[in-house]
């Protein structure tokens, strides 16, 4: 790896007021009330239910739009809100973009290991409509060793070339070592993605010391980079949502800005392809906590098992899960595939009358 740190320190994001919390839903969600059996997790309720009902009558062929909920989902209210310490979207859900700086990544196969495709998928997916981009360095399953040291030379040289040719593009770094997300803020990333739901303790004193967001993610004390075996829940949905949530309030009060702070399910972590679709069907029971939600669905194993299918055919399943989390109010997705998660956010947010239509000719011209 060759590229060069191209920018110094950047000053901590001041930090910012979180949005009040409100519950969303009609709250008539049941909970689970038996132990699961065969791994597989008793059903939850979920659906648009708690959408609220138009009163007014359409103007001019525009219909009234509605909020969907907590100050953490897209709002009707206004076009732009704040996610650690940048303006962003506030109309519709959020598309972080995914750029492996790995030789064997389950998905890509290494596609984007070399400095120059890296980039090149940098660009493309700023050009497809991504908000934000996540670099990670280690492959998520088992493989080959990867130690601190190469890890941060997958990953930081080229999250501050990131930062030089995109200043405005916010930054995510997929990593569990706290000595590489220290090194990958410093060089520009605002986010912290600990997809290993703290296996290092240092990545919550990293963010608040440096003013750097963090996802707060459940793996059910899996070790990093090892595969579920035989995991039982009594209740997927309320474990999950109990364990992000105290995350989220213990790096609150560890001084971690609160406009940067993410829940994530952490969907095939620890989890089998039954607590994968109980999670998406208990998916208000996170929505409503009022922290917003990251969903990393994209091309899961869940998905194929769920279908039946190989690698190469789970796009339209994720693109499914997608549009029921994000209908949901799910505010993040963590994505290979960007233009069309993008085309799937702003369709939902327009279904809800949050997002207006990018034109409107027909019947009308």
């Amino acid at each position: 790896m060759n590229m060069g740190n191209s920018s110094g320190t950047p000053e901590p994001p001041p930090a910012t007021e979180p949005p009040a919390r409100h519950t969303t839903g009609s709250g008539s969600q049941p909970s689970a009330k038996g132990a699961e059996r065969r791994g597989e997790p008793a059903r939850h309720a979920t659906g648009s239910g708690s959408q609220p009902s138009a009163k007014d009558a359409e103007t001019r062929g525009e219909p009234a739009r509605h909020a969907t909920g907590s100050g953490s989902q897209p709002s009707a209210q206004g076009a732009e809100t704040w996610f650690c310490g940048r303006r962003v979207a506030g109309d519709r859900a959020l598309v972080m973009a995914i750029v492996n700086r790995t030789p064997d990544s389950f998905y890509d196969r290494g596609a984007t290991f070399t400095d120059e495709a890296a980039m090149d998928r940098v660009a493309r997916a700023v050009d497809e409509g991504a908000d934000m981009v996540d670099i990670g360095g280690v492959k998520a399953g088992p493989g080959a060793t990867v130690d601190a040291a190469e890890e941060t030379l997958r990953v930081v040289p080229f999250v501050a070339a990131i930062r030089a040719k995109y200043p405005d593009l916010l930054i995510s770094v997929d990593t569990w070592r706290g000595e590489v997300a220290r090194a990958a803020v410093a060089e520009g990333a605002e986010l912290i993605n600990d997809t290993w739901a703290g296996a290092d303790p240092e990545l919550v004193r990293v963010a608040a010391e440096t003013g750097a967001g963090i996802v707060c993610s459940h793996t059910g004390g899996a070790i990093p980079r090892t595969r579920p075996h035989r995991v039982r829940y009594a209740d997927v949905v309320a474990e999950v949502t109990a364990t992000v949530v105290a995350a989220a309030e213990r790096a609150a009060a560890a001084g971690v800005r609160r406009d940067g702070i993410v829940i994530d399910p952490t969907h095939d972590f620890g989890k089998n392809t039954y607590h994968g679709l109980e999670l998406l069907r208990g998916i208000d029971s996170l929505v409503k906590t009022g922290w917003p939600v990251l969903m990393a669905l994209s091309n899961k194993d869940f998905i194929g098992e769920t279908l039946g299918v190989g690698l190469t055919e789970r796009v339209e399943g994720t693109l499914a899960a997608t549009a029921w989390s994000a209908a949901a109010g799910a505010r993040i997705f963590r994505v290979h595939e960007v233009a069309e998660t993008r085309r799937v956010v702003d369709m939902i947010a327009a279904i809800q009358g949050i997002r207006p239509p990018a034109r409107t000719l027909r019947g009308l011209a």
